[in-house]
């Protein structure tokens, strides 16, 4: 069953004890050859002990044996292939030798080899033990072999193993690779005794299937403790949660936790905490780490190019590539999405056009569709949507429906209905699942009060099963992330929020603000369209902050959807009214209001 040994010849070199030597003497042999395969750092050197381990007749002790299985199986500079070729020539081997070629396997890669050694130490009856499940279910996790895992997990009841920590720990791990959260869930929440591990683990499973926000009320868990130092795995989960929430508070508090836990941080770690810091708003923080890192590699300057970008600092951004060539390292196709993305953002068409022709002709990479994808919102956001569409029609490869999709967000900002009624006919008969795709038409189409065509629309999506994602924005207020969706009344403190909603609208007359009701897309009066735009989630967010926060400091939103001109407008009077600076981070970049200017400069 397992891999077939190279070393056919090895049994004519075994030999019984020499008669000579007394047991002290084998002892004595014994030792040595243990030391030497200690020391060894090679194959060769292990061959010159194995050599003098049969010499001795040696190989039956099942200890000697063992360590020469294990020096070849689980050293850096082993082969796994010879220690196969050992392994089959032991009569009798035990759940140390056994646990030891599972282990070797996984750290070889060779996964479905681990699996079949379990399975040959079932059918020969070695009991395993609480070292044989870890690497066991990681070779299950690697390979995805699911089911697998969950017959090896009902071996480990039959084994009386279940509460057995390092087990457990293994097992959420492998459940949370899985995206089986709620396994790893029902495991953690059994342990009588968790470990450091135990933590990172849960908070681990919950960050690959994006629940940012379970994985911060975990860690706002183990903290409660004060028992666990966080491991670096954690608090970079941690800070993956922060960046998608955009819980910039909580982020300088995993930051500091990385510097007083673990010394010198690596470029990963560091590269991580840019990417938190420029997608929570605080470009000039992780600006600041970007220049004092003592090794950049691609990921790094793909990252502070990416969030220059999400900024609006498209020169920037670009002197930041310039300043990568240098440095002599070669760009990849994710750096050049990164680039003309840049370009995108700050509306430099001709600079994204060149862009794209170095790319093809001077660092010879094919175009992908997402560099086309950034073309073509390029030229969308210009106003350019003829030469957007031509294009479309001219690439090489098929565009998909997220290269449509950029066009056709564009018709809308631009208003352009004839163009956006073509271009979503293109992106249907794509069979697109994406019910965005139907609410950017209809809103167009409400927009020029074509009310007929609205509910068609809106009549194919409930007959498709389509449903709408409310809009929501996420403001940090003392170290909490609180949610709120448009028209939201659910909060505890509504009254105080709306409260301050008629305060704002009431200080907004005096600067000049009317709202725009051209953005309410529903066929009533302007009464009612003015008491909807007033209840916007970003608004909502912004009264929140107001009564919770200090005057004069910051305020930091994040939405999932693109912002309404409305809400842009609004925003800006308010930074003056109330003397704040506002970062609004939507689905497309990040808007710095302050002084009643936005660093989009109105480019959105």
């Amino acid at each position: 069953m397992i891999r077939t040994p190279v070393l056919n010849k090895t049994h004519l070199l075994l030999s019984t004890k020499d008669p000579k030597l007394t047991e002290f003497d084998l002892r004595l042999k014994e030792q040595e050859c243990l030391s030497l395969l200690k020391r060894c750092k090679s194959m060769e050197e292990l061959k010159q002990v194995h050599v003098q381990i049969l010499k001795f007749g040696l190989f039956w002790d099942s200890f000697c044996a063992s360590n020469l299985v294990a020096s070849c199986a689980l050293s850096d500079w082993g082969s796994m292939d010879y220690a196969c070729s050992i392994f089959q020539q032991l009569e009798e081997p035990g759940t140390f030798v056994f646990n030891t070629m599972i282990r070797g396997y996984v750290k070889d890669e060779s996964l479905e080899e681990a699996l079949l050694v379990y399975y040959e130490m079932i059918e020969r009856g070695i009991e395993a033990d609480n070292f044989t499940y870890p690497a066991l279910l990681k070779a299950c996790a690697r390979s995805l072999a699911l089911e697998e895992g969950m017959q090896i997990h009902g071996h480990i009841f039959k084994l009386g193993l279940k509460d057995d920590v390092f087990v457990q720990n293994s097992l959420i791990s492998m459940y949370g690779k899985f995206g089986e959260v709620k396994h790893s869930c029902a495991v953690f929440e059994q342990m009588d005794q968790r470990t450091v591990a135990s933590w990172s683990a849960i908070i681990g499973a919950h960050a690959s299937l994006g629940l940012w926000c379970e994985c911060l009320i975990l860690f706002g868990d183990m903290s409660s403790e004060e028992l666990w130092r966080a491991e670096e795995s954690t608090l970079v989960s941690v800070l993956s949660a922060c960046t998608h929430l955009g819980a910039l508070d909580l982020g300088r508090c995993t930051h500091g936790s990385l510097l007083r836990n673990i010394s010198g941080l690596n470029v990963i770690v560091q590269t991580s905490l840019i990417d938190m810091y420029v997608k929570c708003g605080c470009l000039e923080k992780g600006w600041c780490l970007f220049q004092i890192m003592a090794k950049k590699n691609q990921l790094s300057y793909t990252v502070m190019i990416s969030g220059l970008a999400m900024h609006g600092y498209g020169r920037e951004a670009l002197r930041v590539f310039s300043e990568m060539l240098e440095e002599g390292l070669v760009p990849d196709d994710v750096v050049y999405v990164g680039v003309l993305s840049a370009c995108s953002h700050a509306g430099l068409v001709n600079e994204g056009l060149q862009c794209f022709n170095t790319m093809k002709f001077e660092h010879g990479i094919k175009p992908t569709v997402r560099h086309y994808g950034c073309l073509v919102d390029l030229m969308g956001r210009a106003g350019l949507l003829n030469e957007a569409l031509k294009l479309i029609n001219s690439m090489p490869i098929k565009p998909n429906d997220v290269v449509w999709r950029s066009l056709l967000s564009a018709c809308k900002v631009h208003h352009n209905l004839e163009l956006g009624e073509i271009v979503a006919k293109n992106i249907l008969q794509l069979n697109s699942r994406n019910p965005s795709d139907y609410l950017v038409l209809s809103n167009m189409y409400a927009r020029a009060q074509r009310w007929e065509d609205v509910a068609r629309i809106r009549m194919e999506m409930v007959r498709k099963g389509f449903k709408q994602t409310p809009g929501f924005s996420l403001v940090e207020v003392k170290r909490k992330v609180y949610k709120f969706v448009s028209q939201d009344t659910s909060h505890p403190q509504c009254d105080d929020i709306y409260e301050m909603i008629h305060q704002m609208e009431w200080q907004l007359k005096f600067e000049g603000y009317s709202p725009d009701t051209s953005h309410v897309l529903l066929d009533v009066d302007e009464e009612e369209k003015r008491q909807r735009l007033k209840a916007h989630s970003q608004k909502l967010a912004i009264a929140f902050a107001l009564i919770h926060t200090s005057r004069g400091s910051p305020i930091r939103i994040a939405r999932n959807l693109r912002m309404c001109n409305d809400c842009h407008t609004y925003t800006k009077y308010i930074s003056i009214i109330y003397e704040r600076e506002i970062t609004v981070r939507d689905r497309y970049q990040f808007h710095h209001f302050k002084n009643g200017t936005c660093s989009c400069r109105d480019y959105c």
